[in-house]
């Protein structure tokens, strides 16, 4: 792990920091407060910061950031030093300040005092030992296979002319029994949603504690900030299929509603009920319930979704397309739901930058706290933060992304209600993916032809909006506020990926998904079942030291493992639950 850090330090000739040496003896590492060490004798102008690289960069920037501690009613002169420094896992450092002939321009020079360790080598043996198993789990079937033919070939062989090949009846059954049973399912889609949570609960088990797996402090991306879109886009796809097959069987409007209820309903609840909630937590109490979360949006964004599946995307389908509208026939056949979702994100593009928030800028898109130099410590998410606090008062998640690195004290629930506008676009998206199927049904190329043109039309309008940067867009990436360039950013992988499994699995059968398949087809049992559980042995422990990756790591793969185990031993069993 890297740590790259800019701070803007006060410089104060007549006090000293706590300096590391046998006078003092006082060391700054990563578990220190260091704003709440004492001021020494001001007789001193030299002092030296001793720093350790741990495991987490944004304790290590904040405690920069507060690292000298001055008595403003006894400082005459000051002076400001800014340096940028990478501080890797596991070295020691010291920084010695000086000052100069100039006292306005202190001398700082950097020191190692111990080389750190490769932050990556427990990654690189897991991922070792992850392609060996899979190539193992590829190679012993096909070994088996070859073994089983060998002797199938000797006994067609050796047995005489009733068990050859020319033998009628025995050719026959045996042609028969080749035939593999037509599929009724997409196995790309499976895999892809397996994929995706196995993916969400590797990262709630900490995702070894490297930074890629954990969720972006606010602007930017993450592999933990790809999970969730991509599930929402895998439910968008599921809707446009399951309902075009129930449309088929002849399923009235009225059951497919009172399915559809039904089914957001229990979702709901699940998340409400069990997800915000754990036997550790005590009795259920309303002060600290959680009313926003995963499933509640994940539930919404179904119902919203079905509901415009249920009143518009019930059209048959022309068996002569015309050819003005060829190209694009896959969507003018659906106008009313573009237009819905049209009015839709403009509810969101207007509220989130024309809506006034009290004491903050109009368009606040910022975290808050400390950021934009602390000008806004108490707008945090602008509109979209506003509204929640509003509605739900203490009830939504108080422990944000961006409090540790901004020190914001306002709470912030990333499955907001603003948000919610943008996931519903999000499922959308991955609703064309599925009216994309459905039309272009047995012409392969053109669907995967049309998966890419999405993925390339999405992409550039994502690189448009922030600007290929990570703060300097006009909208940027952001997952908390599930901002507009971050979801059809999601939307170009969701297509790529999705496309690349259809080429693979479902078009070549080079791949038929395993492991990820298993909890692709068993998802709700793993997700609600790894929220409620996951905390207790065998799937987690205390770990005994936060020191290097390694068993933060193991735990991480040893209780996903455990995971994908128990729902391929339900796959066995054929136990699927289903809402």
């Amino acid at each position: 792990m890297t740590y790259i850090t800019e701070v803007s330090h006060r410089c104060v000739p007549s006090v000293s920091l706590p300096a590391v040496d046998q006078k003092y003896g006082a060391v700054a590492n990563a578990d220190d407060d260091i704003s709440s060490l004492p001021d020494y004798s001001q007789d001193q102008y030299e002092h030296v910061m001793r720093i350790f690289g741990g495991l987490k960069p944004e304790m290590v920037q904040g405690q920069l950031a507060d690292a000298l501690p001055v008595r403003k009613q006894q400082v005459s002169l000051l002076s400001f030093l800014q340096w940028r420094q990478t501080y890797k896992e596991g070295g020691l450092y010291s920084v010695l300040i000086q000052q100069s002939e100039n006292p306005n321009n202190p001398i700082c020079v950097h020191t190692v005092e111990e080389n750190p360790r490769n932050a990556y080598l427990p990654l690189v043996v897991a991922a070792l030992l992850l392609a060996l198993i899979a190539l193992l789990c590829v190679v012993a079937p096909y070994i088996y296979r070859r073994r089983c033919t060998a002797k199938l070939v000797k006994t067609v062989c050796c047995k005489g002319p009733r068990y050859s090949v020319d033998g009628g009846a025995c050719a026959g059954e045996a042609e028969a029994g080749d035939v593999k049973p037509k599929q009724t399912r997409l196995r790309s889609l499976d895999t892809f949603r397996g994929f995706a949570l196995t993916l969400m609960v590797f990262v709630n088990y900490g995702g070894g504690g490297y930074w890629f797996f954990q969720h972006a402090p606010w602007n930017g991306l993450t592999v933990a900030d790809l999970v969730m879109p991509w599930f929402v886009f895998i439910i968008g796809t599921s809707v446009a299929l399951a309902f075009r097959s129930m449309q088929k069987r002849g399923v009235g409007r009225v059951q497919l509603l009172r399915k559809l209820t039904w089914r957001t309903v229990v979702l709901i609840m699940l998340g409400f009920c069990f997800i915000n909630y754990s036997p550790r937590d005590g009795p259920l109490s309303w002060s600290w319930l959680r009313i926003p979360g995963v499933l509640q949006r994940l539930g919404f964004t179904y119902f919203v979704l079905s509901l415009m599946q249920t009143v518009w995307g019930q059209r048959e389908i022309p068996l002569r397309r015309p050819l003005r509208w060829s190209p694009v026939q896959d969507v003018v056949l659906y106008w009313p739901e573009w237009l819905f979702i049209a009015v839709l994100e403009t509810i969101w593009l207007c509220i989130t930058f024309l809506m006034p928030v009290p004491n903050c800028p109009t368009g606040y898109l910022g975290a808050g706290g400390i950021g934009d130099n602390g000008l806004y410590p108490n707008c945090t998410g602008g509109a979209a933060g506003y509204i929640d606090r509003w509605m739900f008062g203490d009830n939504m998640y108080r422990y944000p992304t961006c409090r540790e690195m901004y020190h914001t004290t306002q709470p912030f629930d990333p499955e907001g209600l603003l948000g919610t506008i943008n996931s519903i676009v999000m499922g959308f998206i991955g609703m064309q993916a599925g009216k994309i199927i459905i039309f272009y049904k047995g012409e392969n190329a053109r669907i995967l032809s049309r998966f890419l043109v999405w993925a390339i039309i999405l992409g550039i309008s994502a690189a448009i909006l922030s600007k290929c940067t990570r703060d300097e867009g006009f909208i940027p990436v952001n997952k908390n506020l599930w901002s507009l360039s971050y979801v059809i950013c999601m939307g170009c992988f969701s297509f790529l990926l999705l496309g690349g499994m259809y080429f693979v699995m479902d078009i070549k059968g080079w791949w038929s998904g395993q492991p990820f398949i298993y909890p692709g087809m068993n998802s709700i049992f793993v997700y609600v079942g790894h929220s409620l559980l996951g905390f207790y042995f065998p799937f987690s422990w205390e770990i005994r030291s936060n020191e290097s990756h390694w068993e933060v790591l193991f735990q991480g793969l040893w209780g996903t493992a455990l995971w994908v185990l128990i729902a391929f031993l339900l796959y066995r069993k054929k136990f699927f639950l289903k809402i």
